[in-house]
């Protein structure tokens, strides 16, 4: 063991480092700059910050250091900093700093490092409403708990998450699903301004009137572009929401699927906007060796004259079920109840694909969900989750325009399939991510033979191995290169930031402006 000794910012180290990485001069030099916002590995602290992500695995990298920037001053002096080791490196070091808004990806490296700087955004957690209840400014680093409860006390939402531990920065720059999407779009799409650090470390705001292109690429361009510190979102009154599960034994999969189709093919064409879901789960869990079927409904208007279940979900009530958790509730109940599904601190893998409302694409997805149960059955305390959820036309037509590619390209309701896996061991991570990652093969093998896939893929549900922009068309993918090249010229967070998918830049490009 090592002596306790002063870390540069003052406290005192307690532990054995040998294993750890060492302070480089770039991590010093932050120190020197930032003595009351770096955190070195020689600090207590250090081992906490690393525990506040959501998957394990993603607590397993060990940056140098974790900057924790108090202000805009001092994330603006960080920046300066490292886009002067990055340019005098030559850009040929690889990443060397990552970014952390609340850190709920379970890719690794998505908001982690091993060696490098951390930047923690999670001081930026103010919720502000405006003064005329428009629209409410929030820090890049909150998390969606806390939007709900600042908002729930004054009537007011937001377009935001579903899941209360998600935080505001990564689900936003990667388009973003809400409860709220049917009657206002995509959660990027509500968002009127970002104030965002470039890598020449100056701020701007980017809005539909300055920075208009830049406005429009963060609305599902991921961390590509700088560093985005606060947005503005817009607000509208409301109440409470219904919401709640429904679980059922795995005898009543096909009936939940075929309810699942019908809604969404009637959806299609008889619009309800305060209908969210259905959120149709099939979770094989090895340790009771059992299947179970979940499905969330959501309805975002009051339920009048004392009904307990809106109509649009009829179909839904006549399932026979285990228990249902459905009723009125504040929207910080609704997303706390989704977060307690799938708690922190186990590993975890995601993957996805998107398929067109199809009866028989949605049975080979299932089919293949249960086939592959064989072969993972032995994985220790594992939850194996197939998900399905609707994504109607009216919802990628409403709010502000986005570069995800929906556009022009979604003339049907479409499903979004994901899985969502959780076990306990890193003996059996490569079994795990290589089962799922067969799985959305055979599911794209199949909807491709009968014509029912779709090119889309959710950012915040794709694999590591997966590749989201080449999903928003070419078009697309050509205007988010065009707008890196002329925010970051040098490519600083293409290829000093770690983490999140990547543009591809190489050499010029074109950029579409206002």
């Amino acid at each position: 063991m090592k002596p306790a000794e002063a870390s540069l910012d003052g406290t005192e180290s307690t532990g054995d480092t040998d294993d750890l990485p060492e302070a480089t001069f770039l991590s010093k030099n932050l120190a020197v700059a930032l003595p009351h916002s770096v955190i070195l590995l020689q600090n207590p602290a250090f081992k906490q910050a690393l525990n506040h992500y959501w998957a394990q695995q993603e607590r397993e990298a060990v940056p140098e250091c974790v900057l924790r920037p108090h202000n805009v001053q001092q994330l603006c002096t960080a920046i300066t900093i490292l886009k002067r080791e990055y340019d005098e490196s030559g850009a040929q070091i690889g990443g060397i700093f990552a970014i952390r808004s609340g850190g709920h990806s379970p890719v690794s490296g998505a908001a982690s490092m091993n060696g490098g700087v951390l930047i923690d955004l999670s001081l930026f957690c103010e919720v502000t409403p405006s003064k005329d209840r428009s629209s409410v400014v929030i820090g890049a680093g909150a998390k969606w708990m806390d939007v709900s409860k600042t908002l729930d006390e004054q009537g007011l939402a937001v377009v935001g998450g579903r899941n209360s531990a998600v935080g505001v920065g990564g689900l936003t720059l990667g388009g973003g699903l809400s409860f709220f999407s049917p009657r206002f779009g995509f959660v990027c799409s509500n968002i009127l301004n970002y104030k965002i650090f470039l890598a020449s470390g100056s701020v701007v705001t980017a809005c539909a009137s300055s920075c208009c292109d830049l406005w429009r690429a963060l609305k599902g361009g991921s961390n590509n572009f700088g560093i985005v510190t606060h947005l503005t979102a817009r607000s509208f009154p409301t109440t409470t929401i219904w919401s709640g599960f429904l679980y059922v034994p795995r005898f009543q999969a096909t009936k939940v699927l075929a309810n699942f189709h019908e809604f969404v093919s009637r959806n299609g064409t008889d619009y309800d906007e305060n209908a969210a879901g259905p959120i149709a789960c099939f979770s094989y869990i090895q340790k009771l060796r059992t299947q179970l079927v979940s499905v969330n409904l959501v309805y975002t208007k009051p339920l009048e004259d004392g009904k307990k279940w809106p109509t649009c979900w009829k179909n839904f009530h006549s399932l026979w079920r285990i228990w249902s958790t459905c009723r009125d509730r504040s929207l910080t109940s609704a997303t706390d109840e989704m977060n307690a599904l799938n708690p922190p601190g186990r590993r975890q893998v995601f993957a996805t694909t998107t398929i067109k409302n199809d009866p028989t694409t949605l049975a080979a997805a299932h089919t293949a969900y249960c086939d592959a149960i064989s072969s993972i059955r032995n994985v220790k305390i594992m939850v194996w989750t197939l998900v399905l959820q609707p994504l109607l036309p009216d919802w990628v037509r409403k709010g502000d325009p986005n570069p995800l590619g929906l556009l022009h390209n979604t003339h049907e309701p479409l499903v979004i399939v994901s899985f969502t896996v959780n076990w306990d061991n890193s003996i059996d991570d490569e079994l795990v991510k290589s089962s799922v990652r067969r799985v959305i093969g055979h599911i794209d093998t199949f909807a491709a033979a009968n014509h029912t896939g779709h090119p889309y893929r959710y950012l915040n549900y794709c694999a590591d191995w997966q590749k989201p922009f080449t999903g928003y068309g070419d078009e697309n993918l050509r205007f988010l290169r065009g707008v890196s090249k002329r925010y970051d010229p040098d490519g600083l967070f293409q290829k000093g930031c770690v983490g999140g998918f990547k543009l591809g830049v190489a050499g010029g490009g074109a950029v579409d402006t206002c």
